[in-house]
């Protein structure tokens, strides 16, 4: 048994790592600057965590996988290189972990956390037992990482530090391309040709599925295309793409239903439960990926009826005095707009009031502009600290300045 030693393993990309090793029957361990949710639960399923990072911890390790924010002179990786003990990042990782699977991923600057989630849940409730990564709780199955027992893995492709490139997908999933973590990609050039190398390590047999809604997509398309990779386009605003949603109406207090069509076919009629015309289009990537491996389309369509979300996706919490809180993770102008014209699609007799935390400074400055009509749904906008992440405030940062940028009469 091969002994992988994680350093970041309270995060949810390694603990997710972890915890499909320990299925696997992997001999697991790890460390982290303090537990988290994570790191307890990869604890209790048999991994050796320790809090606090120290040379005695990569003891007996046969390879050390470390997360994008473990710095080069962390003392493990030290003690690792001294020793000869392989020390890599998930890049160079997850060929070897995906080496004998069908690999689903799904990419995008959007969505592909709820398209991830959708995926794995369609494919579990059909009883295919993928296995799966997941950057957030699958919440119809508890947990966002399991191993599975069939021939597919789906995982979220990450495009921060470049790590989908270690991924070698025979069906790759691009929601959409739009300028992110500008700390990795200071350009928008940059970042899309992230996106061209994800592209580029699609098998040869492999396809990829993308949104032709999107700007960036498209540009990824003719990209594709010109390389002669297979490409499958959806879409809920051109009939001219291969799979089309139409005829699509809220549901009270749930999401769309609409009718998904491949050319002038229809193939089903789909109803969520998810809100947002986001999901409509997360949906249809879902839909697509089971079309291409044959599944009953009318049976997917009754999966996803019953998909109930991702983790900290539009997370409901509670009502207390008739105050409802819901919780969602986004913090890309995008993301904020589409959760907010979401919220009043499904409640809108509703007052909204949106508590929003920017996320790092060089993302709160690089898309200050974007963040302008971002709120446009809500009634009030409360505007936290900055969470810093791994970054020091700029001189150029100052809460004035942010809240100036927000075209909204009642922001504070």
């Amino acid at each position: 048994m091969t002994h992988t030693h994680l350093i970041g393993i309270g995060g949810t990309g390694l603990s997710a790592i972890a915890q499909v090793l320990l299925e696997r029957g992997e001999v697991v361990s790890g460390s982290d600057r303090q537990s988290s949710p994570q790191s307890e639960s990869v604890q209790a399923a048999g991994a050796k965590v320790t809090i606090g990072h120290a040379a005695e911890n990569v003891t007996g390790a046969d390879m050390v996988l470390r997360s994008s924010a473990v710095p080069d002179d962390n003392v493990e990786v030290q003690v690792a290189l001294a020793a000869n003990i392989p020390v890599v990042k998930r890049i160079d990782y997850f060929g070897d972990f995906l080496s004998d699977k069908n690999t689903i991923a799904i990419a995008g600057s959007h969505g592909k956390t709820t398209t991830s989630a959708m995926v794995a849940w369609m494919l579990t409730d059909l009883e295919i037992a993928p296995g799966f990564i997941v950057g957030g709780e699958v919440e119809n199955l508890g947990k966002n990482a399991t191993a599975g027992n069939s021939k597919y893995f789906v995982i979220e492709a990450d495009e921060y530090d470049y790590m989908f490139w270690g991924i070698s997908p025979e069906i790759a999933v691009v929601t959409n391309i739009e300028h992110d973590h500008p700390d990795c990609f200071p350009t928008k050039e940059i970042y899309a040709t992230a996106f061209e190398g994800f592209a580029d390590r699609i098998t040869k047999s492999g396809v990829l599925i993308l949104c032709l809604d999107d700007p960036g997509a498209r540009g990824l398309s003719a990209y594709a295309k010109e390389k002669g990779i297979m490409v499958l386009s959806y879409s809920i605003e051109n009939d001219q793409a291969d799979y089309f949603a139409n005829n699509y109406s809220p549901v009270p207090l749930a999401g769309y239903t609409f009718d998904v069509n491949k050319g002038n076919q229809k193939l089903t009629t789909a109803s969520l439960q998810v809100p947002g015309k986001h999901n409509v289009l997360n949906a249809l990537a879902a839909l697509i990926i089971a079309d291409i491996i044959g599944l009953d389309l009318i049976s997917v369509a009754e999966s996803l009826s019953k998909f109930t979300g991702a983790g900290r996706r539009f997370d409901i919490l509670g009502e207390a005095s008739s105050i409802l809180i819901i919780d969602d993770y986004g913090h890309h102008p995008t993301e904020i707009k589409a959760t907010l014209s979401a919220t009043k699609v499904r409640y809108p007799n509703r007052r909204i009031w949106a508590v929003w935390q920017p996320h790092t400074f060089s993302r709160t400055l690089e898309l200050l502009e974007a963040f302008g009509n971002s709120f446009v749904d809500a009634d009030q906008v409360v505007i936290t600290k900055v969470y810093a992440a791994r970054e020091e405030a700029p001189a150029t940062y100052s809460p004035e300045k942010l809240i100036s940028a927000i075209d909204h009469e009642n922001v504070f």
